[in-house]
């Protein structure tokens, strides 16, 4: 049996020093965290839980921009008529993520800071030209993402929210993994004031930018505009869910989809 400490700070500067300890883990959700503790992936002498933190829940929407709180759950989101309203492909892929009890327990701010390489709100959050704001500084989410479960993050440094500017159209297209729910492949592609922007979950080490669809999209925003084109498998993962050829092909595919969902 593991042994830890667990730590409840009511607030961020609180939560901030106890994370800079000595092999802590932050908690938010638990989803990704707790079933590696569970496979003995991880053993962290302690844990700062950040649910009892008021100040990183909550959602507004102001000035052409959805901020989201970094403890607020993916039903949450889902669930959100100013969400809906202001960016429904948002709130489409929050309803998306894993079942029911992941969507109730998971956190848009969790999520972001573990980085699965087939997690869904990294996609929105490139996809979309979002903000990561932290208790110390603010980070374009072009600067964010760096590798496999790794971040821009530093000691200490907490995600208190996300900030999204509201696009002039945006959507989601995700061929799940049945059992996990995680995308073998995801999509996200908006137009806005961000200009035209194609993020892709799934396929590699991270979350990254499908350039060439980008520009393709930006000379006509068309599902015919991708059709055909080919995604280099260079760098792209396989598994038993799919070779890097297969998931090179998907990307076009459902990028298409997701245009034409638009």
């Amino acid at each position: 049996m593991q042994t830890f400490a667990y730590h409840t700070p009511s607030s961020v500067a609180d939560a901030s020093r106890a994370a800079a300890a000595s092999e802590a883990k932050i908690v938010a959700g638990g989803q990704s965290l707790l079933a590696s503790m569970k496979l003995g992936l991880a053993a962290p002498e302690s844990l700062v839980s950040l649910s009892g933190i008021a100040e990183l829940k909550g959602i507004t929407v102001s000035g052409g921009v959805v901020k989201i709180g970094a403890m607020t759950t993916h039903a949450e989101v889902a669930a959100s008529k100013d969400v809906a309203a202001a960016i429904p492909a948002l709130a489409d892929l929050a309803g998306k993520i894993g079942d029911r009890q992941v969507r109730n327990r998971g956190t848009i701010g969790g999520s972001l800071a573990n980085n699965d390489p087939a997690a869904c709100y990294p996609a929105a959050a490139l996809g979309l030209g979002a903000t990561i704001h932290t208790n110390t500084r603010q980070i374009a989410a072009d600067d964010f993402f760096k590798g496999l479960y790794e971040t821009a993050l530093g000691e200490g440094e907490l995600i208190t929210a996300v900030s999204f500017p509201v696009p002039t159209r945006a959507a989601w297209q995700k061929f799940v993994q049945p059992a996990s729910r995680f995308s073998i492949v995801g999509v996200f592609v908006s137009q806005g004031p961000q200009g035209v922007r194609v993020a892709v979950t799934g396929a590699g080490a991270c979350v990254f930018r499908a350039t060439a669809l980008e520009q393709a999209l930006a000379a006509n925003w068309s599902a015919s505009a991708v059709q055909g084109l080919k995604v280099s498998a260079d760098d792209l993962s396989s598994d038993l869910h799919g070779s890097a050829e297969y998931r090179a092909a998907l990307i076009p595919v459902l990028a298409g989809r997701a245009v034409a969902a638009s």
